[in-house]
């Protein structure tokens, strides 16, 4: 039996990108562990990193090279109100992915009751490949899987763009 090739590296993926990218977060935690400190920083103090800083040099330029080859990188939130903590903390740091080019929306999850949505979160590469984004049951990101299967397809863009239908923009969502 044929091993299934290893998947992309993120960046690889959203270099092939011409279309769009289109990622679906459906967690109201997650315990990504390169984000610890700027996490811990924003409960004690509330601040966040600031868009040249150092937090940001990994995912900014990417996104900004993404976008400026006419990509278009939408980032689509399901989240439980009242929000978590970790999801104030995302939305405090999306002003940051909004300047490098995203678009960001917010679904309060009673609002996404009657969509069929995928088990996993995802990235959506111009319909041809979807990366799902694995996680435990406390949040730790476990290796990501992918997949060109046509149904899988189907079913990650329906439900992205279900839930963009309903949800609300970034600059107009209130925590």
């Amino acid at each position: 039996m044929p091993q299934k090739p290893l998947a992309p590296s993120f960046e690889e993926l959203l270099d092939s990108a011409r279309y769009h990218a289109l990622h679906l977060e459906m967690r109201d935690i997650y315990a990504v562990g390169e984000e610890r400190e700027v996490y811990d920083t924003f409960l004690r103090e509330g601040t966040v990193p600031g868009y040249e800083s150092e937090f940001w040099s990994g995912w900014v330029p990417l996104v900004e090279r993404s976008v400026a080859r006419g990509v278009k990188v939408r980032r689509a939130r399901i989240v439980s109100e009242p929000v978590t903590d970790y999801i104030r903390f995302e939305h405090a740091i999306t002003d940051a992915n909004c300047r490098a080019g995203e678009e960001v929306r917010w679904l309060p999850r009673q609002r996404a009751s009657a969509l069929a949505l995928p088990g996993n979160d995802f990235w959506l590469i111009d319909d041809r490949i979807v990366r799902w984004n694995l996680f435990s049951g406390d949040g730790e990101a476990l290796e990501s899987d992918h997949t060109d299967d046509p149904h899988a397809l189907k079913l990650c863009a329906e439900a992205f763009n279900a839930v963009w239908d309903l949800a609300v923009p970034h600059v107009d969502y209130r925590i």
